[in-house]
């Protein structure tokens, strides 16, 4: 919100995040469910859709909704990997040993805190896993979550790990998205 041009209804940023009545307007041939997560179901919170790599739905929160979301419907009070401690997907992983790359997702899995260390903790049991990926999108939005916690718990992987930081916009850049951007590149 700070970046955001205040007094300006067409800002960049506030777009993003402010409804709009079309938004619940029905389109014929569009869907709810536009990138196919629903048949890709793999397990409970678990996405596969291609070979080698799975996706877990870590949480259905996220600091910031933006408006386009393709995510926006998904049914996570019934689909969150981290149900049960975690148990269901690394089960589902555990039977897949083709699955080498675990994709982070949600909602927004740097949103958890303890959640994330309990997970990878359940994943260092699997050999065949050899890369973490996790998409985000708090280091744009909330810049201060890339804290010296965080930056321990990547540290302390036992693989590579790929951020996927999710911006929109040059407006959302700051110098604090730059020094939290520049410390995970880091570690």
């Amino acid at each position: 919100v700070a970046r955001m041009r205040h007094g300006d209804p067409a800002d960049p940023l506030l777009r993003q995040v402010l409804p709009l009545d079309d938004e619940d307007r029905l389109v014929p041939g569009f869907s709810l469910d536009a990138v196919g997560d629903a048949a890709a179901k793999g397990g409970t919170g678990v996405i596969h859709k291609y070979d080698g790599r799975a996706l877990l739905i870590a949480t259905g929160s996220c600091a910031i909704h933006c408006r386009y979301c393709f995510r926006r419907h998904f049914p996570y009070a019934d689909e969150t990997a981290a149900t049960g401690g975690w148990a269901s997907a690394v089960d589902y992983l555990r039977a897949r040993p083709s699955v080498r790359e675990v994709i982070l997702s949600g909602g927004d899995p740097l949103s958890l805190s303890t959640k994330l260390a309990e997970l990878t903790e359940a994943l260092r049991d699997l050999p065949q896993v050899t890369r973490l990926r996790i998409h985000t999108r708090l280091p744009i939005v909330l810049p201060e979550r890339v804290d010296d916690a965080l930056l321990a718990w990547i540290g302390s992987l036992p693989w590579p790990v790929v951020m996927v930081v999710h911006a929109n916009h040059a407006n959302e850049i700051d110098a604090t998205v730059r020094e939290a951007c520049q410390a995970l590149r880091q570690r």
